[in-house]
Order: structure tokens, then C-alpha cells, then sequence
């Protein structure tokens, strides 16, 4: 089926074109600044990297993204990464008492052979969190879903194939902060899709514009490596530490699917009660 871009472009860039031209936007771009004017139009290099709408073109975009969504009865699912679907850790801070997680994967224990991931790419291990890929085939059924995160564009493509290795549930949409149009902080301005018909999923209230935390859910954080509970003060040992992780079927992706649905269900409930209001308004039997 095709998307609002296809519009614009006969395809998306795959994950290694893509990636090519980000080692050199990040080398040229490294200290620019990343407020836009009001008067400057709207970069959305990840879904191409020319990509620039002028306001008016963006809300024609949005609106018609929108009401292709809504005939799929889909929302829009804005997906943030590090603590909320992983946790990653920097080779550099891996622990002594985690050294075992750098065998060979042979010899993991065997909650780990699925989920535990080195990425020499960007030089860390990833852990991804118990049922995300149960969340994210139950989640995309109802939600056209996005990632949305602080960390560089680089990371988000890496984190990306670990969790959508057949890039089904994502496409193009992987918002980085080299994306974002506000300086440490996420908007919705730059996600194809209405405020009102858009969640958030994020362990941070905080990063989020006061103009879209009423879209978000916070989730709880993931610490599975000790370097995470270090970063955020957590006063206990970290899951990889402790030699165990989250539980996957009452954990905190599970509970967040469950919300999701309800929200869903109740939203198009809404949709198909004004509908019928306005069907059978002035109508007499």
C-alpha cells in the first residue's frame, strides 16, 4: 500500500542508503543548531533526506496521512527506544560483573541468545526487553508505528534493524534528535500524523514538549545493565547483574499493549458514535 511520501518519492531510501548519507550529514552537521524559525520550512530527512515542507504542505500531508489511517482504523504510535523497547550500554562501561555477557552466544544463558545483541557499529550491547516483539506485531496491527529518539540517527537505524530486521513495522519512520526541530526536546511536529489521533510510548515525561505530554503514556523504565541504574541513581542491581530480566508476560511492554488496545477501542467507539450522530441527524422515521 502506498504512503503520503510515495507522493514525493518512488521509494524510500533503504536502511544503507540511508545510513551512507548519514555519515556524512553528521559529519558536516555535528554542532548545527536544531531550533527552526517560524518563518523556515519543515525537514523530514528520515523520510527523505530533501525532503523540506513549507507549513502548509505539511498539514495538507498530515491531513491526508490521517485520513488514510483512519479508513485502515489505525492510529499513530510514536515509539521511543533506549529504556523503553532496549537498553543499550557502551562497551567502555560494561561492569566486571557483567563481563559474561560478552561470550560467545553459544554459551549465553538462554533467555539471552534472542535478545542480547554487540553492535560494533556503534560500539555497544543492546538488550532488547522481554515481549517487544510480541508488542511490536500486536501493536502494528492497530497503530502505524514510529521511532522517536534522543540518540543520533545512526543509533536509531542500528537499533531499528534489531528490532524490525524485515522492516515491516517502521519503514522510514525513525525520528532522531537530528530530526527534531526543538534543542533537547521531542515534538510531534515532525510526525505525520494528527495530535488527536497520536500516542506516545516513552519512560520520560520530561524530553517531551508540554504541548504533547497529554499524548503520552510513561512506561517503565528498562535497566538491564548496571551502567543504566548508575545513569538514573537506582539504588538496586541491575537485571544483568542479577543474572534475570523483566518478566514478559506481565512486564511492562505487555501492560502497555493492553492500554494501547483500550485506547484504540475506545477512540473508534468515539469515531463511530459521531458518525452515526451525524448520519441520522434531522432524519425522521
Amino acid at each position: 500500500m502506498s504512503t503520503i511520501a510515495d507522493e514525493l518519492f518512488a521509494s524510500f531510501v533503504d536502511f544503507e542508503q540511508v545510513e551512507e548519507d548519514q555519515y556524512i550529514d553528521l559529519k558536516r552537521n555535528k554542532r548545527r543548531k536544531l531550533e527552526v524559525s517560524k518563518s523556515s520550512s519543515l525537514k523530514l530527512r528520515y523520510i527523505h533526506k530533501n525532503l523540506s515542507l513549507a507549513k502548509n504542505e505539511m498539514d495538507r500531508l498530515r491531513d491526508e496521512n490521517s485520513k488514510r489511517l483512519l479508513r485502515d482504523r489505525k492510529l499513530s504510535l510514536v515509539l521511543d527506544l533506549d529504556h523503553t523497547l532496549l537498553n543499550s550500554a557502551g562497551f567502555s562501561v560494561i561492569t566486571d560483573e557483567e563481563e559474561y555477557l560478552n561470550c560467545e552466544r553459544d554459551v549465553l544463558p538462554e533467555y539471552l541468545k534472542s535478545s542480547l545483541f554487540r553492535v560494533d557499529l556503534t560500539k555497544t550491547l543492546t538488550k532488547l526487553r522481554p515481549y517487544v516483539n510480541t508488542f511490536l506485531k500486536e501493536a502494528s496491527k492497530l497503530y502505524e508505528l514510529h521511532i522517536y529518539t534522543m540518540g543520533g540517527f545512526l543509533y536509531a537505524l542500528e537499533m531499528a534493524k534489531l528490532l524490525d530486521p524485515e522492516n515491516i513495522y517502521f519503514n522510514s519512520r525513525i525520528i532522531s534528535r537530528d530530526d527534531s526541530t526543538r534543542m533537547f526536546e521531542k515534538s510531534l511536529d515532525v510526525v505525520l500524523g494528527k495530535e488527536n489521533a497520536t500516542v506516545i510510548l516513552d519512560d520520560s515525561e520530561s524530553v517531551w514538549c508540554k504541548e504533547h505530554k497529554e499524548n503520552l503514556i510513561v512506561i517503565e523504565r528498562y535497566h538491564f545493565f548496571a551502567n543504566s541504574c548508575k545513569q538514573f541513581g537506582v539504588d538496586h542491581k541491575s537485571h544483568s547483574q542479577l543474572k534475570s530480566d523483566e518478566n514478559e508476560s506481565e512486564g511492562a511492554l505487555a501492560n502497555s499493549l493492553k492500554i494501547l488496545q483500550q485506547i484504540h477501542t475506545l477512540f473508534f467507539d468515539m469515531v463511530l458514535k459521531s458518525v452515526r450522530k451525524e448520519v441520522v441527524k434531522g432524519c425522521k422515521v
